[in-house]
């Protein structure tokens, strides 16, 4: 077996394994939790309506900290946007997704594809810059920068492989899907599931402030 076709078959099979397994252990252990009974009586009787308001209304940060996290705030969605366009509108993307699901869908052109991939890397640097330039504001530790490291090398060895660039082809593909391998295996584990909590967390904060009477 060589080491395209580990990564092709045991690797990246088993890290979709577990990242769908670990993903839906830890929804379970949140899900599934006791809730303290309620002593109060809500004053708002839309709070459920505003729990689920609260997902969108806080795509974007209150009017009193837009100034102050106007650059963060836009790297992230420069970040998200790019990579998410790298994820599925890349025809090997779109292909890989259509042996999971059966979905499939017109690719984009290897140009858009390319640039929407370095955008998604330049600003995920932009923002690991920002974040150790202030060590007091974010209070980091290794799991978040085991994360950005994780989620950058994709980026990082899907250009090389692209570029030609680096090893011969094969084994840069290799290693641009075993650590797509590493990034899926690492999902449940760290910060990276953010991309399924936001959504709870959201709806509860609004519910919360609703019943507490509070404007969102």
């Amino acid at each position: 077996m060589t080491l395209l076709d580990f990564a092709r078959g045991p690797a990246i099979h088993w890290s979709l394994i577990i990242m769908a397994t670990g993903t839906i252990w830890r929804l379970l252990g949140v899900l599934v939790l006791t809730r303290g009974a309620d002593l109060s009586r809500p004053r708002d009787a839309f709070g459920n309506f505003k729990g689920y308001r609260t997902v969108f209304s806080r795509a974007w940060p209150s009017g009193e900290f837009t100034t102050a996290t106007r650059y963060q705030t836009a790297m992230a969605y420069v970040f998200h946007l790019a990579t998410l366009v790298v994820v599925i509108g890349i025809v090997p993307h779109i292909e890989f997704i259509t042996r999971l699901t059966g979905a499939s869908w017109p690719g984009l052109p290897n140009a858009v594809g390319v640039g929407a991939g370095v955008l998604a890397l330049a600003s995920l640097l932009a923002l690991i810059a920002r974040r150790m330039s202030k060590p007091a504001v974010y209070c980091s530790n290794w799991g978040d920068y085991l994360s950005w490291i994780l989620m950058a090398a994709p980026l990082v060895t899907g250009l090389m492989a692209f570029a030609h660039l680096g090893p011969r082809y094969e084994t840069m593909l290799a290693l641009h899907i075993l650590s797509a391998a590493l990034l899926f295996a690492w999902f449940p584990f760290g910060k990276l599931m953010h991309a399924v909590w936001f959504v709870f967390s959201r709806a509860q904060s609004g519910v919360a402030y609703a019943h507490k009477g509070v404007r969102i």
